[in-house]
């Protein structure tokens, strides 16, 4: 029997904004909750009110997550609360208990296929198939875009132009890529198995398309709540589309300003377009920080409130609830040595003080940053856990090359030890010009060339020297621990918190990455140091160096942080100025965006690709475009291909520029007719219509 008492314990001890959450009527409810907000706790309470209310059962609520960790939470945290029996699950093991359950009728009566432990050993085979070999690391690059492209349902006929359209650091050639993706699928289907988005597609399949499996599932689940909302992909989003159907009593919570996975499909956009999908919906916002301090939180807050680009719109000003601490500690050192060691020096000071080593983390923005880290406070007697990855010295391309690099020993001259690591390690595959494209390959680049920076740093040695010093590195780091500081990527930090943090390497250059190259890629990074900011509870410290060696190059402080971190150094915050009188570089040859050949004809360089390449053209806004331009041209008494050309106007359907910077790098598109055209244009490509444009914005292009 539902009492009221119950329903008063459950909401006992929230604040206002998570009791609103909590006891919001059923329907529509998008929680945006910042970072340390308790959203954990209006989730789980949330569900615990609408069972003690009566509105729904315990066993008709499925609450959805990401991980088997937060899975398991909730299902701790809603037993206590009355609600023992609510469905936590991640996507893919609600899918997966769904699938079997309807096999039968899904899957013409046979079991649900085997599922692949891992796509690389099914995409080496489609390579071959098609004549083509790779390394391991090439494959395992080619299946993750291949995930990427399943989890936001990209065709293998069409994944080529929407690859560059999304700007993806495709590991190789999109076509080849493409021909693979068609392979791999071919392949899968001869050896009976599926892949884990498979599993999501065709639960989300046998919804959509058998009424009486729909019927069944929408009994069983009449609640849905969604977790890290923020991070859905849209084969995800589809498939919650087919559990709810018609209904909307679905709660979710998210922060935009946590959105750093986007790289895997994972997109924002379902948590900015809730409230226009879901008109009547409830909006809450969480913003009291009960983990950070408050000097820690106005950081946060000073950081993610520079932001640009949609996700901004969502952000939300923390207010810290917990008592005063230290402000933030920002440090500049000369050279990353000094930095690790300062680093590691503090850690043990730290330890001695009374704070658990396992309530310390040394978070850093790349995975090769590491080994200074291990090896610094392995000096200083600090042990360490590696969360997210393998120790530096346990990595199979690091073992790889250190091999190699004993086996040039016998033959290796005495003097030059730099030049001779670095042909030793050419041998073995590696090149020191550049990192190549794709996630994994370019980890595994950066993490062999981690350790020519060390024979950098110790070019007194020869070889052997410094093959015998690689081994004691590796010695003191395999050492193994149970509790220790944690050494982590900021990726792999999120969803977790320590007393102490340490974010180091704050640099230009590495956060944000080199690699980010879009403002939208940019702000990403952005969005990472804010995750890494709101992972410290009591005391956060901020450090950079001059340079990577001793009298090395000078380098400048992270963008985000610069005059922070710039201290008493202002005009190191500043962008280097440009050298007088030095003529700008002459532009390059305009290659296709589709296969990468050189464009001649005017037409195709117009169009940034080869005429018969293909196109990726929005139709209707081409359409809109061409309107506009009519309208323009009868007002100016000018001919319509002045305004801008057919293949100019085909380019920009094409490419759908969101911003002034990137219209304008489109050929056709000069600084006259950025000022004359811009804006409309760019209201054109936001869906604006030609009526929607404003007066003011049809003038600058008929006055102008």
């Amino acid at each position: 029997m539902v009492t009221g008492n119950r329903v008063e314990q459950v909401l006992a001890g929230l604040d206002d904004e998570q009791r609103a959450a909590v006891s919001a009527p059923a329907g529509p409810v998008c929680i945006l909750a910042g970072a340390g907000t308790g959203k954990t706790r209006a989730v789980t309470h949330r569900i615990a009110y609408r069972v003690a209310k009566g509105d729904v059962r315990p066993q008709h609520v499925l609450a959805v997550t990401f991980t088997q960790r937060a899975a398991g939470e909730l299902r701790d945290r809603l037993r206590p609360l009355g609600a023992d029996g609510a469905q936590a699950r991640t996507f893919h093991s609600a899918a997966l208990r769904q699938l079997r359950y309807f096999s039968s009728r899904l899957l013409g009566s046979r079991e649900v296929p085997e599922l692949m432990d891992s796509k690389a050993k099914f995409v080496g085979i489609a390579a071959a198939r098609l004549g083509l070999a790779f390394s391991r690391t090439k494959l395992r690059d080619i299946a993750g875009e291949i995930e990427w492209a399943k989890s936001s349902l990209v065709e293998p006929d069409t994944y080529q132009a929407m690859a560059l359209r999304a700007g993806r650091d495709i590991p190789g050639d999109a076509a080849e890529v493409a021909k693979i993706y068609t392979a791999y699928e071919e392949g899968k289907q001869r050896a009976g198995v599926i892949d884990f988005e498979d599993m999501l597609l065709y639960t989300a399949r046998g919804i959509e398309e058998h009424d009486d499996i729909a019927q069944q599932i929408r009994a069983q689940y009449r609640l849905f709540v969604v977790d890290e909302y923020q991070d859905v992909n849209p084969l995800q989003q589809r498939l919650l589309d087919a559990w709810l159907g018609d209904r909307d009593d679905l709660t979710v919570v998210g922060d935009a300003a946590q959105t750093i996975y986007s790289f895997t499909g994972a997109t924002a956009d379902y948590l900015l377009d809730f409230t226009r999908v879901h008109r009547e919906a409830t909006v809450v916002r969480l913003v009291r920080d009960y983990r950070s301090t408050p000097q820690i939180v106005g950081l946060a807050n000073e950081t993610i409130g520079a932001a640009t680009g949609a996700q901004a719109r969502l952000r939300l000003k923390l207010i810290g609830q917990r008592p005063d601490g230290p402000p933030p500690q920002t440090l500049t050192f000369d050279d990353e040595h000094a930095e690790a060691a300062a680093v590691a020096a503090r850690c043990a000071e730290l330890i001695a003080r009374g704070v658990p080593a396992g309530q310390i983390a040394v978070l850093f923005r790349a995975n090769a940053q590491s080994e200074a880290y291990e090896a610094a406070l392995s000096d200083a007697g600090v042990p360490t856990v590696v969360q997210g990855a393998a120790r530096f010295f346990d990595r199979p391309e690091v073992r790889q090359a250190v091999v190699a690099l004993r086996a040039a020993t016998r033959t290796a001259p005495a003097e030059g030890l730099v030049d001779t690591v670095t042909e030793a390690l050419e041998a073995v595959g590696w090149r020191p010009q550049g990192a190549p494209g794709g996630g994994q390959a370019r980890e595994k680049w950066e993490a062999v060339a981690a350790l020519v920076r060390l024979a950098e740093e110790h070019a007194h040695l020869d070889l052997p020297g410094f093959v015998d010093e690689l081994a004691r590195r590796a010695a003191v780091q395999h050492v193994p621990t149970v509790d220790g500081v944690t050494l982590a990527s900021l990726h792999a930090a999120k969803g977790l918190e320590w007393d102490a943090v340490f974010l180091v390497g704050l640099v230009e250059g590495t956060l944000p990455t080199t690699y980010a190259r879009t403002s939208a890629q940019v702000e990403e990074e952005r969005r990472l140091l804010y995750v890494g900011i709101t992972r410290a509870r009591h005391s956060l410290w901020l450090s950079w160096s001059l340079s990577r060696l001793p009298g090395g190059r000078p380098r400048r402080p992270c963008r985000f942080l610069a005059e922070r971190l710039a201290g008493d150094r202002p005009e190191l915050a500043k962008p280097p100025a440009a050298k007088p009188g030095k003529k700008a570089p002459k532009s390059g040859p305009i290659i296709c965006r589709i296969c990468g050949k050189t464009l001649i004809d005017a037409e195709a360089r117009k169009l940034g690709r080869c005429v018969d390449c293909p196109s990726n053209i929005d139709e209707e806004l081409y359409e809109r475009l061409v309107e506009w331009r009519l309208a323009v041209a009868r007002a100016t008494a000018l001919p319509a291909y002045t305004v801008f050309t057919n293949a100019t106007l085909t380019a920009i359907a094409e490419l759908r520029p969101e911003e002034i910077s990137s219209l304008a790098k489109i050929a056709g598109v000069g600084p006259s007719k950025i000022t004359k055209y811009g804006e409309a244009v760019l209201a054109l490509v936001g869906g604006a219509s030609v009526d929607d444009l404003s007066a003011e914005q049809m003038n600058s292009a008929t006055t102008s």
